[in-house]
């Protein structure tokens, strides 16, 4: 991956919700600790060697040690990474809440207008 290399969050760049969500994480990230990734950037995106689809499918959060987390299991990490929001990873802890993130992301996942239903495998 890289040596230097920081956490990246790769999202769907054509997507509005995925936006607000990026928009959201940027405010929160005041120490820039995360780089940002739409997977449109092909060249940008080549390097995780993670298939379209699944990225079409789910934010991602890639780590420098090589962890991947896709959807809702990215959240807690998210969370964790960011000064003043580290708190907020605890409750991913309680029992349920995890499951429930996941249906929630799933729900809004399949509903979201973006232009990726049609994306190939290359």
């Amino acid at each position: 991956m890289g040596g230097n290399a920081g956490p990246a969050v790769i999202y769907d760049g054509e997507c509005g919700i995925c936006q607000q969500s990026v928009d959201l994480l940027k405010r929160w990230d005041r120490e820039q600790v995360l780089r940002y990734v739409p997977f449109q950037d092909e060249a940008a995106v080549a390097r995780f060697r993670i298939a379209l689809p699944a990225l079409a499918a789910a934010m991602h959060l890639v780590l420098p040690d090589g962890r991947v987390f896709a959807g809702a299991d990215a959240a807690p990490e998210l969370l964790r990474l960011l000064p003043g929001k580290r708190w907020l990873a605890v409750c991913f802890r309680i029992p349920g809440v995890m499951p429930l993130a996941r249906r929630v992301y799933a729900w809004i996942a399949a509903r979201r207008r973006c232009l990726v239903r049609g994306v190939q495998r290359h």
